[in-house]
């Protein structure tokens, strides 16, 4: 590397976040983030990087997309036999972290995990398009495999398999919903003098506060 990170600067800039222009609940403070993420951001805007811990309490991480939010929390769709499956079966806890660059916006979530409904896999299953339909099958996940010819042969088979058929949800894939228990907002501001808000759940109410930078 011939570039010195450690000299990497950036001032940040940004609106302001002020405890009396947030709402007494999270969420839609999070969708209007969101809705100017995904204009600013573009097809990155809903990508999250996915935090889980193993049964030995070790710490795992990887980006994955959300797929939907409401009031009940932030959905997600893998396959549930992958090493993030395995985790969250093990220990239903996770932490999300949004990271929008273009707007100096942060936002991180914690909660617990549960698997969405049978017909909600269902229905996002079917509105994916068939070849993301093929890949659920085609995918087993976090396997270790030969190399990519072992993809491709396994790809025709079940393109040949499914040939002019209605492709059906696989048992193994499907969606996880993570429920919020705290959820920060971080806005960058210059002087690293940044803007946070934290809510965090106490007997089914949320309570937000400022934290210092």
């Amino acid at each position: 590397m011939t570039r010195n990170i450690a000299d990497i600067r950036r001032d940040y800039e940004g609106g302001q976040l002020d405890e009396a222009q947030v709402t007494d609940d999270p969420m839609p403070l999070f969708e209007e983030w969101l809705t100017l993420a995904l204009e600013s951001e573009g097809l990155d805007g809903n990508a999250m990087t996915l935090a889980t811990a193993d049964s030995q309490g070790l710490p795992h991480a990887r980006v994955v997309l959300l797929k939907g939010v409401d009031e009940q929390g932030f959905v997600f769709y893998t396959n549930y036999h992958s090493h993030k499956g395995s985790e969250l079966t093990n220990v239903p806890h996770a932490a999300l972290t949004f990271w929008w660059p273009s707007l100096a916006r942060q936002v991180r979530i914690e909660g617990r995990v549960e698997q969405v409904s049978e017909q909600e896999s269902d229905d996002y299953f079917a509105s994916r398009p068939r070849a993301s339909q093929l890949g659920a099958w085609i995918a087993t996940q976090s396997v270790v495999i030969p190399d990519r010819t072992w993809i491709e042969e396994r790809q025709a088979r079940f393109e040949q398999a499914y040939e002019g058929q209605q492709i059906p949800r696989p048992v193994h894939w499907g969606g996880y919903r993570i429920i919020p228990e705290m959820v920060e907002f971080w806005q960058g501001q210059p002087s690293r003098l940044h803007d946070r808000i934290r809510y965090e759940r106490r007997d089914g109410d949320w309570h937000h506060f400022r934290l210092a930078p």
